[in-house]
């Protein structure tokens, strides 16, 4: 049985940080062989989509030139370009144009659409755009972390809303309606609890949103230690799967995740289990 069938159509994003300041891996990757040899083992995990992304979106990391970006991811999507399908997770219109002549295909914006110009970009190079939710001005990713409960009154449906104008916005700037895929952007510009309850409500977003498909990335962030209070992202894999499995069978389309072998295993074998008949014979036995 085929992975991609077992799964049914969700398609797994392995995230790989060319950075030496992200929260989940701090450096580990910021090498370009050693970025490379992730790549491989990222594929071989069963990843769809490799995102590359040259400059951390942690609260509190400092911006980085289109120049350094570049300097950083290139050779790794030239890389991963040849193998897989490439995501570059950029807010700069310079890198994504730079990237996806390169060869990657997607562009993943964290920003919302902060700049219409990434829009634009995806749409001159005929590449898929994933519009990430977020409020917080750009100019500083620093913002990010730490935003008030009383933000939402409704978070569920402002996000919706709000993703949705800017998936107006990418059409009219000539991008596929078909191309673009709506994130709800945990953690961003979210407090821990607006963030978990996104995730809990995934399905009801994959509704609202219709027909863009949604991504979710839950992955290793922090608002899951509303659960294990004070676990480091290193210690967040467990609940990191628990989230993605409840998106993939919420609805979504795709996860990003960094421990793509272990929600592979998770998804694929909660599409067994849920599946009528399948294995009953060979349990008879």
């Amino acid at each position: 049985m085929s992975r991609a069938r077992v799964r049914r159509g969700v398609a797994l994003m392995g995230v790989c940080n060319v950075t030496p300041d992200s929260f989940s891996d701090g450096g580990r990757f910021f090498a370009a062989d050693d970025a490379k040899g992730h790549v491989d083992r990222l594929l071989a995990h069963g990843a769809d989509i490799i995102d590359v992304g040259g400059e951390s979106t942690r609260p509190g990391a400092a911006s980085v030139p289109d120049r350094e970006q570049l300097a950083r991811v290139l050779d790794v999507v030239r890389y991963a370009a040849e193998r897989a399908c490439v995501s570059i997770d950029t807010t700069s219109p310079v890198v994504a144009a730079a990237c996806l002549d390169a060869g990657a295909a997607v562009v993943n914006d964290v920003s919302c659409l902060r700049d219409p110009e990434l829009a634009r970009v995806a749409a001159a190079n005929g590449a898929a755009l994933v519009v990430s939710h977020a409020r917080v001005p750009q100019e500083s990713m620093r913002g990010f972390g730490g935003y008030p409960e009383g933000a939402y009154r409704d978070v569920l449906a402002e996000v919706t809303r709000e993703l949705l104008a800017a998936a107006r916005s990418a059409e009219q700037a000539g991008v596929d309606a078909e191309a673009i895929v709506l994130d709800p952007g945990l953690g961003f510009s979210k407090s821990s609890r607006h963030s978990m309850t996104l995730l809990r409500r995934t399905a009801e977003l994959v509704e609202r949103v219709a027909p863009y498909p949604v991504l979710v990335g839950a992955s290793r962030k922090s608002f899951l230690t509303l659960v294990d209070e004070g676990a480091p992202a290193s210690e967040r894999v467990g609940l990191s799967i628990a989230a993605a499995t409840h998106a993939a069978r919420s609805g979504a389309a795709v996860v990003r995740v960094h421990d793509v072998r272990e929600t592979r295993q998770a998804i694929d074998l909660g599409v067994v289990l849920t599946t009528h008949g399948h294995g009953d014979r060979r349990e008879q036995g």
